[in-house]
């Protein structure tokens, strides 16, 4: 399969289905929200950049998790039972995205959370479609993630923990809250042995992308969220 190249001036993709077998559709291109927008309601996300360009993937099979699906080990339950941390949204979305940048991951030289991902990301956060979760020890911000959410999908980009557990437990409180609110699924994009043990599962791209057609008909909560008796919602 051929590597298309993107060029800045005209905002479309290829077909995820063009995609190389690792998954890899296109080079080029720019981070900015239309073009971000348009590639994650295709099941296209950017992944690295290598001096300026961004490289553009629609893996098979995709990595998700639906709500209902989500596993709460019992060294999990004994977090939450112990009132360990407190959770909020959206409070301080830049330094949560910088936290991220700043994990060090098996296989990765260095970060692919360049200052143009976090540019892109942030203006995201700024129009209401990009999210964070932060999870506190005391007055510490000790974990967090952070995706963006379109219709009834949200997408996972990365998390990060400076104390054990600190990051699943967000994601569980941030799963535990979509699934009120209705969603359908969150996208995790890859598999990680982190996410399957929460219950993340691969489906085919074919899939993923009806799970796509069907969400373009679906009401985005833009703005900043926060957690609800029954879900999220905007403040």
């Amino acid at each position: 399969m051929p590597v298309f190249w993107l060029n800045e001036r005209e905002m479309a993709f290829p077909h995820p289905s063009l995609a190389e077998p690792g998954g890899l559709l296109a080079v080029g291109g720019d981070l900015s929200p239309e073009r971000l927008v348009l590639a994650y309601r295709n099941g296209i996300f950017p992944w690295f950049e290598d001096e300026g360009s961004f490289f553009w993937y629609a893996p098979d099979p995709r990595y998700v998790l639906f709500p209902a699906e989500l596993k709460i080990h019992k060294s999990m339950r004994s977090v939450f039972n112990q009132n360990k941390f407190r959770y909020t949204l959206d409070t301080c979305f830049n330094e949560v995205i910088r936290a991220c940048a700043l994990v060090s991951r098996t296989g990765q030289d260095g970060s692919w959370i360049s200052e143009p991902f976090i540019e892109g990301y942030t203006e995201l956060h700024r129009q209401g479609l990009a999210h964070s979760v932060e999870v506190w020890h005391d007055e510490n911000l000790v974990g967090g993630l952070y995706g963006l959410a379109l219709g009834r999908i949200f997408f996972g980009e990365s998390m990060f923990a400076r104390e054990p557990n600190a990051s699943k437990a967000g994601f569980i409180t941030l799963v535990r809250a979509l699934q009120q609110s209705g969603f359908w699924l969150i996208d995790c994009q890859q598999q990680t042995a982190h996410l399957e043990s929460l219950g993340a599962r691969g489906i085919s791209r074919e899939l993923f992308l009806e799970y796509l057609t069907k969400n373009t008909y679906e009401r985005t909560l833009v703005g900043n969220w926060e957690f609800a008796t029954d879900g999220v919602r905007t403040r």
